[in-house]
């Protein structure tokens, strides 16, 4: 497995494509939507902002999400410049995503009457995208939680933090835990420090992360418990000898769950911006029923198969989500406990 291999979203826009498996992802960027409007309200410094007014929305994916988001944000930053009185600026807004991401299923449904310039930018948000101080406002969300590489330990037979039969950390020995905490920090402390040359003066970074609230073991988190779930799936199918136990043992995905805690040591210890506000919003849960199951088996599989597609073949991805389902369908309480947080950063950068 390639430990630095980037993993976009499912692209097009067919029945198992991302765009038509994010209504989760829609349904909390609904919820923070007001969050946002109150952050540009009272922490955007229109009188430090020129024209054009530059928006970036960091691992984008392929929509509809994204472009719901920036509409809110313009209209947002349009009721500040009322306020005012000053007139509306141009606005300019770029769409960042790993450069194998479908931008051309998220250009295609760009809206015809958008008040905006529309570009992509390629590149892992994890290093500089922009020039020095570009963006007014700078938005992530679900993305993240995402590492820029599966931590090099956990997929070597003779290290300490080797994964050995796992799919994930979840459930794994505290040296695997730590492997990705370490590697999740340095991502993070790495987004902040290219952040930070970007922004504006007067701007701010607005962030939605997928975590666990404080106090909640890494075992207890809602989103380590799916992947230990579909982990002991590619382990039944290697038993049965459908699947080689050493691909098994190469498989991890690169995703990390912080705490509220977590988040705010990453960014003191960054130095580079102060946070303005930290709300954690709740999990929202599925309704316990059998379409739930489904749902969120291809909420899983949309965002993981790059993953495995590098080590197995469709029909065997077909047959592991198929279990991955049905095993879901037994237990509807894995996916309807509160074990899980999405947390809403507002950062302003420091001024030296």
């Amino acid at each position: 497995m390639d430990s630095s291999k980037a993993y976009p979203m499912k692209g097009g826009d067919g029945i198992s494509s991302y765009t038509k498996n994010s209504s989760y992802q829609k349904s909390l960027s609904d919820v923070a939507m007001s969050l946002i409007s109150d952050a540009v309200a009272e922490k955007l410094d229109v009188l430090a902002c020129g024209t054009p007014f530059r928006i970036a929305d960091l691992g984008c994916s392929i929509g509809p999400n994204t472009l719901i988001v920036v509409e809110n944000i313009i209209k947002s930053v349009q009721l500040k410049y009322d306020e005012y009185s000053f007139p509306t600026p141009e606005f300019q807004v770029f769409f960042n995503d790993h450069a194998s991401n479908d931008f051309n299923t998220l250009f295609k449904t760009l809206p015809s009457n958008k008040h905006y310039h529309a570009a992509g930018v390629p590149g892992s948000f994890y290093t500089r995208l922009f020039p020095r101080a570009s963006l007014h406002v700078i938005h992530s969300s679900f993305a993240l939680h995402w590492l820029s590489k599966v931590p090099q330990g956990v997929i070597e037979k003779d290290s300490r933090a080797w994964n050995k039969g796992r799919l994930h950390y979840g459930g794994a020995d505290n040296e695997v835990v730590m492997a990705y905490r370490e590697q999740h920090m340095k991502d993070v402390d790495g987004f902040l420090k290219a952040r930070a040359e970007e922004v504006a003066s007067g701007g701010m970074v607005v962030v939605l992360v997928p975590g666990r609230p404080n106090g909640v073991p890494h075992l207890e988190c809602i989103g380590n418990v799916l992947f230990e779930v579909l982990g002991c799936c590619l382990l039944a199918m290697a038993k049965e000898g459908k699947i080689e136990e050493e691909k098994v043992d190469s498989l991890n995905i690169p995703i990390y769950y912080s705490s509220p805690n977590e988040l705010e040591e990453i960014v003191d210890r960054n130095g580079c911006f102060r946070i303005e506000k930290m709300e954690v919003m709740p999990h929202i849960a599925e309704p316990e029923t059998k379409d739930a199951a489904g749902r969120l088996a291809m909420g899983v599989r949309v965002g993981v198969e790059g993953v495995l597609k590098g080590c197995l073949q469709e029909e065997t991805i077909d047959e592991l989500f198929e279990s991955y389902r049905k095993r879901l369908e037994q237990v509807p309480s894995l996916y309807s406990s509160g074990g899980a947080a999405i947390i809403f950063l507002v950062l302003a950068k420091k001024e030296s």
